[in-house]
């Protein structure tokens, strides 16, 4: 029995010796970790450590009724070590903050990561939409202010797109520049202004006439109101004529005033011609030139483009130009030809008409065939009439169907809803002028488009590596 408490004795020291161990081998690999304390031994309640912060410190919380652990020797407590190998402090003690420390803030989410992909898109749309409209109406707001410059000068660039070819073709036979130009001018306005004498010439030479026609023309179809199926009585014809009497009597005052605003038209108009005639003959003499001093204007980024450019929207506007005056020449020669055999009155100033009308597309065909018809209608009879429709009519459709196609061909085609557009905005812009300058200027802006996004894709092609994506807009392969 003596032999049983040294045993005892000696397995009690065993277990100490080995919970010590297990403690340090807890200690060293708490250290090499730096993850906390270690749990002592004997199920003592493990420290707890806060959430490291953004300076990488970490404070260790105090254990309530933290005490030796069971089985240590000598009666002190096992070492704590922190993340940072530290002992760490008694139970009890403040643990104050090292310098630096800011606790930790959840990070807000960005307000514009919340807006939607498509809102966004539709925002960075939008704003590039308002400035380039608002920059468009300041543009046309100068364009109105100085209407008649603007007009005067483009109508200028077209008489010269259509006068530069013979200037051309002079120079070509060994004309000099300048005497070249002085003839070409001389003889294009010279031929203009002969123009405009014979109409004015054939409509008061025929006027007298004209204004007995037109009586008897009233009379024929005041009768043949009277007989026709629509049961129209000659008091409701009378009822008629006196209301439009009343109605010339009572407005007499703004017909004054609307005679007085044709004059100053009419100074307008002389004022437009000189303007034209004068850029007319600058730009025939200088052209070249101008344009070089136009393309200093540009970015040196965007010259090139606007170099190659430039020359394609000269030649769309010189085959425009041209193939305007052959279509509404020869508009106004077959209709002036059904309009002489029909024996109709003033066939020639109708026929000068139709030619100076044909210049607004499809509107100034229906106007010039319907003043046609409407002569026919009040000088002759409805058989007369009729016949000019169909006269005017069949022409037209020879000229929508063949003329226009061949002559003007693939360079200056617009569509038919752009032209209408574009017509109906230019007449509301700037009246008669801008409803005639308002298809070519459509017809050149095309060809230019055209031309720089071909030019934008050539070169993007060429500044690619060879085995690179393709650029925006081409497809892959």
């Amino acid at each position: 029995m003596s032999r049983l408490p040294r045993w005892v004795g000696g397995a009690g020291a065993g277990l100490t010796r080995l919970a010590r161990r297990l403690e340090e081998r807890s200690a060293e690999a708490a250290d090499a970790a730096g993850d906390g304390a270690p749990e002592p031994a004997g199920g003592a309640e493990p420290v707890r450590t806060s959430p490291p912060n953004r300076s990488g410190w970490s404070g260790a919380a105090p254990a309530a009724d933290a005490g030796p652990a069971p089985g240590a020797t000598g009666g002190s407590s096992s070492a704590v070590l922190s993340a940072s190998g530290s002992a760490a402090p008694a139970a009890g003690d403040h643990v104050p903050p090292p310098p630096g420390y800011a606790p930790a803030v959840p990070a807000r989410q960005d307000p514009v990561a919340a807006v939607p992909w498509g809102v966004r898109v539709a925002a960075e749309v939008a704003w590039r939409l308002l400035i380039l409209a608002g920059t468009l109406w300041v543009l046309m707001r100068v364009i109105s202010a100085v209407r008649l410059v603007v007009l005067s000068f483009v109508v200028g660039l077209l008489i010269t797109a259509l006068l530069q070819p013979t200037v051309a073709w002079l120079k070509r036979r060994g004309v000099p520049r300048g005497l070249a130009t002085v003839m070409t001018f001389i003889s294009g306005f010279v031929v203009m202004g002969l123009v405009g004498w014979f109409v004015v010439w054939q409509v008061t030479d025929n006027l007298d006439d004209l204004s007995g026609q037109v009586q008897q023309g009233i009379k024929d179809l005041k009768h043949w109101l009277l007989t026709s199926p629509f049961h129209v009585t000659e008091k409701q014809i009378n009822n008629i004529a006196d209301n439009l009497s009343t109605a010339i009597g009572a407005n007499t005052k703004d017909i004054t005033s609307a005679g007085i605003e044709g004059v100053q038209v009419i100074l307008e108009v002389l004022t437009g011609i000189l303007l034209a005639m004068f850029s007319t003959l600058f730009l025939l003499y200088d052209g070249p030139r101008i344009w070089e001093w136009l393309l200093k204007l540009f970015p040196a980024a965007a010259r090139e483009g606007v170099a190659g450019a430039g020359p394609r929207a000269w030649a769309t506007l010189t085959a425009y130009v041209r193939g305007t005056v052959i279509v509404a020449l020869i508009d106004a020669i077959f209709i002036g030809i059904g309009l002489f055999f029909l024996k109709v009155p003033l066939a020639v100033p109708l026929a000068v008409f139709i030619f100076l009308f044909a210049f607004v597309p499809l509107v100034g065909a229906v106007v010039s065939g319907a003043l046609a018809v409407v002569v026919a209608l009040v000088t002759k009879d409805v058989f007369t009439a009729l016949m000019v429709l169909i006269v005017v009519l069949a022409v037209q459709q020879i000229e929508g169907h063949v003329l226009q196609p061949f002559i003007l061909g693939r360079a200056v085609r617009v569509h038919p809803l752009a032209v209408v557009l574009s017509v109906v905005a230019g007449s509301l812009i700037a009246g008669i002028g801008g409803a005639v300058v308002a298809v070519p200027l459509v017809a050149v802006t095309n060809t230019v488009v055209g031309y720089l996004r071909a030019f934008t894709r050539d070169k993007a092609l060429a500044a690619a590596p060879p085995d690179g994506p393709p650029p925006p807009g081409e497809p892959a392969g």
